[in-house]
């Protein structure tokens, strides 16, 4: 399985120029590579990325969590988020497993990885615990 030139350049516009809040990535079988299925502007909301989210389907995703310190220092981290839900067909879910790894090395700069199956795996409490 391959990874997609513009999957890595999205990325790193989120990384570098804070271009997005969100990527979500797909696997196109046709192809055999992880494409771009949708990016959030940096307005964007914690709620909008997760409702971007198929409820019955697999992604990958990349989520730039911005956040104060108890310093009152602002920062920012990047979360990888494997979203494999138990509704979601098992080809998908084994695909999805089997990519995983490819597409990791790609995004240089990832701070965090979250598995989810559910939404309260990965909602936004579990992610600002992860970030502190």
């Amino acid at each position: 399985m391959g990874v997609a030139d513009h999957s890595k350049h999205t990325f790193l516009e989120l990384k570098r120029k804070k271009v997005y809040r969100y990527v979500i990535f797909m696997i196109d079988e046709k192809k055999s590579e992880v494409v771009v299925e949708k990016t959030g502007g940096p307005a964007e909301s914690y709620s909008d990325f997760t409702a971007s989210l198929p409820e019955n389907d697999c992604r990958y995703a990349v989520y730039d969590f911005d956040f104060v310190t108890s310093e009152n220092c602002q920062k920012s981290k990047i979360f990888f988020i494997s979203w494999s839900p138990e509704t979601s067909r098992i080809r998908a879910k084994m695909l999805y497993s089997t990519s995983k790894d490819r597409l990791r090395r790609e995004l240089d700069g990832v701070h965090y990885e979250i598995q989810a199956t559910d939404p309260t795996e990965m909602d936004l409490e579990v992610i600002k615990d992860r970030a502190h």
